[in-house]
């Protein structure tokens, strides 16, 4: 096991290594553009490099095929019937000629902008869901130098799966690596949001998304529902039994999610387009089973007086427009499935307490909602260090059986958690102070809230002091609907525990052991130099 995680180390770091040297030949080429501009270039490049590479693995898979039923791959008329037209029953897309990888790092280097677009168009009019993915004239508009592009396609050959193994999320992974550089100069207003891998792992543990459909508001490059199949596969469920939708506001990386997705086999409804969760819900009146999300924090600027009549809050109120926190809570819940819809999304902590929210909130609790808080540690997360909370809403808190358990009646009960003491599993190598959360720690979180939800345990005394606490209504509304997790379970004064006449007494003892071993230190000193002509006071 050990072995096995050296190898993943080392991968990853050689996988960095690329993309910093991709990076740098951007950084120094004329005409690259923006930051942003060279991302995307970067990331469109790895998309077609593992499409590329995904054709091939299903043109042998069918060689294979074809020679276990007798007939010979190489044969003309065979070659003719399936590899001129192959067609894949594994979610392998067929790609033209133009648009294989084999064909663009065989170009020659002055021709390989026009190849590279030739090959993005040829994939948006011959593949439905990879259309309007892809920028026009991407390439050709930036129109690099020969020797710089050619340096740049010679670097992404080296990423593939026969070298690195499976990657969970590749392209997620690439467009973290970007994220981590513009996070070391950017504003948290500036910075995007990615969720890294052990958070969504995280949620998707807790919430269990195994079947049904799934929903993201704010779905940027698609990780959540890419760590979501990982876990479903894990579970060996079968990711085709979920159906996923999502909507980004942002063009780029609404691009981005439609070709993470894909690249993983991943069927998918992102909306027609790119647009505001707030102004624009391209899936108004659609109902789910399970929502994942991990909103901007403290989102500014979300407000329009056309919202002024949504629907959304029409039970609770209007959410405050000074940020769009509560925006986010009341548009979740009002896509959750009215009796059994669960959800888990991340929001910065002061949703808790905020006091022009406070009449929202209480509703929600009072209307059984809220299920679970959870603060988690800081520097979770690399383009903010501040300290956030995962936020579980539940529809159905009456119990009944769920994922094959026996849930008890909690309602007018929340379990609350306090994780800001895991920090840890520091992350090395990184620019600026990140933690993660391990495993063992995703286990113990999910374990403790289905063991809390289960039948046989009793919610007036499920705690553990400075961990958790499961707390009724009533508390909740002596402390003015604070949701706030320190209002709730015990921290422990550990000055308290301190025997100081007895702790006085031991440094006292030490001090006395320091002077006299100095004393004898400075008498021995003495002795050596008055051997040799000297008095100590001469030297």
């Amino acid at each position: 096991m050990a072995k096995k995680t050296k190898n993943t180390k080392q991968e990853a770091l050689s996988l960095d290594n690329i993309l910093f040297k991709c990076r740098d030949i951007l950084r120094q080429a004329k005409n690259s553009g923006s930051f942003f501009e060279k991302r995307d270039m970067m990331l469109t490049l790895v998309f077609l490099r593992f499409v590329g590479e995904k054709y091939e693995d299903g043109v042998e898979r069918l060689r294979a095929y074809l020679a276990s039923q007798g007939l010979d791959p190489d044969d003309e008329n065979i070659h003719s019937c399936f590899f001129d037209d192959p067609t894949f029953a594994d979610g392998t897309f067929n790609l033209a000629v133009e648009a294989r990888w084999s064909t663009i790092i065989n170009t020659p280097a002055p021709q390989l902008n026009v190849a590279l677009d030739t090959a993005l168009k040829s994939i948006d009019e011959n593949t439905p869901e990879l259309r309007g993915c892809f920028v026009e004239g991407t390439f050709t508009q930036r129109n690099l130098a020969p020797n710089d592009i050619k340096r740049v396609v010679d670097e992404i050959n080296k990423i593939s799966h026969k070298a690195f193994g499976e990657e969970k999320d590749l392209i997620g992974h690439v467009y973290e690596y970007f994220l981590k550089e513009f996070a070391v100069n950017a504003t948290k207003e500036e910075g995007e949001f990615y969720t890294p891998h052990d958070v969504v792992r995280l949620i998707a543990t807790v919430i269990e998304p195994f079947d049904g459909t799934l929903y993201d508001p704010c779905c940027g490059s698609g990780g959540m529902f890419i760590q979501s199949a990982e876990l479903v596969e894990s579970k060996q469920g079968d990711i085709s039994r979920i159906n996923v939708y999502g909507q980004e506001k942002e063009a780029a990386t609404y691009r981005l999610a439609k070709m993470n997705l894909a690249l993983r086999g991943i069927s998918n409804n992102l909306g027609p387009e790119s647009d505001s969760t707030f102004t624009n819900d391209l899936h108004r009146g659609l109902y789910f089973d399970y929502i994942m999300a991990n909103p901007p924090f403290n989102l500014k600027g979300w407000w329009d007086d056309n919202l002024r009549t949504d629907p959304r809050w029409a039970d609770y109120g209007l959410p405050p427009q000074s940020n769009a926190n509560y925006a986010w809570i009341l548009h979740i819940l009002s896509h959750l499935r009215p009796l059994s819809g669960v959800a888990g999304f991340l929001l910065a902590n002061g949703a808790l307490g905020d006091t022009d929210a406070k009449e929202i909130r209480q509703k929600l609790i009072e209307n059984d909602k809220v299920e679970a808080i959870i603060i988690l540690p800081r520097e979770l997360f690399i383009t903010t260090d501040i300290s956030v909370t995962f936020w579980i809403l539940n529809q159905n808190k009456r119990g009944g059986t769920y994922h094959g358990r026996q849930l008890r009646d909690r309602q007018h009960e929340i379990l609350f958690m306090d994780l800001r003491r895991w920090t840890d599993n520091a992350v090395k190598g990184e620019q600026k102070k990140k933690v993660l959360l391990d495993e063992q720690q995703i286990h113990r979180v999910a374990d403790l809230y289905h063991q809390w939800q289960s039948e046989g345990t009793d919610g007036q005394h499920f705690a553990e002091p400075e961990l958790y606490r499961s707390v009724g209504i009533k508390e909740i509304e002596d402390n003015d609907w604070s949701l706030v997790p320190s209002k709730y379970i015990e921290f422990i004064d550990h000055d308290l525990e301190i025997d100081y006449p007895k702790e006085m007494a031991r440094i006292q003892q030490e001090m006395k052991q320091l002077l006299k071993r100095e004393k004898e230190s400075q008498r021995m000193l003495e002795e050596a130099f008055k051997g040799i002509g000297y008095g100590i006071e001469e030297i």
